[in-house]
């Protein structure tokens, strides 16, 4: 008998709060690591991500404020680990874009193999979702890896990324729509999208002019991006509430 789903339904506003916390997931690893230090920051992000997740993994079925909480510190977090592999492994970000590409295929193709699907719709069960954690985890360790190569090492400057990934974050969709791109490839593909496209943003608006970015600051952006973020996520939880007997009637059928 399958339980709840432990993942929210694909909307716009899933999209939406997906690009928010990434932005808000650069900046404040940013932060964090600039006035704590690389070493402390890390650890906390550590620790925040591993007490969130087990709240996750606690719960029975998908609850806004619970998963997008979690969300946010795999984007933390997953902006630190990035980090560390180039700045302190120096590790150039051309190899570290491969090696997680590498990674992240991996744990797909292991998953289908294991479960038979890669649909976000079946996690349902214990092992999809360490299979789906797992996942997440790497497309924002991955999607932080190409952001920087493309604002550094191509030396398209942020804002520049951020339009191209505007852009490129649209082929799914249009592959979807005209080529018959199967749904759950093109959900993917999309969703590594998401990390460099608000990284890229938020990077531009946070960092100092002679860095490419308007200079507002890392925390300061940090804060402005969660005040939506918060918004979203108190919306998308009374939704939730008032769908609930409706889903409970969908999973028990099911």
């Amino acid at each position: 008998m399958p339980g709840w789903s432990k993942v929210p339904q694909v909307t716009v506003w899933f999209w939406v709060v997906k690009v928010l916390t990434t932005g808000m997931g650069e900046t404040a690893s940013d932060y964090l690591a600039r006035t704590l230090g690389p070493i402390v920051a890390g650890g906390l992000g550590l620790a925040g991500l591993a007490a969130l997740l087990f709240l996750q993994f606690r719960t029975v079925r998908y609850g806004a404020w619970t998963y997008w909480s979690a969300i946010v510190m795999v984007s933390v977090f997953g902006t630190m680990a990035a980090d560390v592999v180039h700045v302190v492994a120096g590790v150039p970000y051309a190899v570290s874009v491969v090696g997680f590409a590498v990674a992240l295929a991996a744990l797909l193709m292991t998953w289908y193999a294991s479960e038979g699907t890669l649909s976000i719709h079946s996690i349902r069960t214990r092992r999809r979702e360490c299979f789906y954690w797992a996942t997440v985890l790497a497309t924002f360790a991955l999607g932080t890896a190409v952001g920087d190569l493309t604002a550094g090492t191509l030396h398209l400057g942020y804002f520049t990324s951020g339009l191209l990934f505007t852009a490129l974050i649209a082929v799914p969709a249009l592959a979807r729509r005209f080529l018959g791109l199967n749904a759950v490839a093109a959900f993917w593909w999309a969703y590594v999208l998401t990390r460099p496209l608000g990284a890229s943003f938020a990077d531009w608006m946070g960092v100092p002019a002679h860095r490419g970015g308007l200079g507002w600051g890392t925390g300061p952006v940090s804060l402005a991006l969660l005040v939506p973020i918060i918004i979203l996520v108190n919306h998308l939880a009374v939704s939730d509430r008032r769908h609930a007997p409706r889903q409970q009637a969908t999973a028990t059928t099911d």
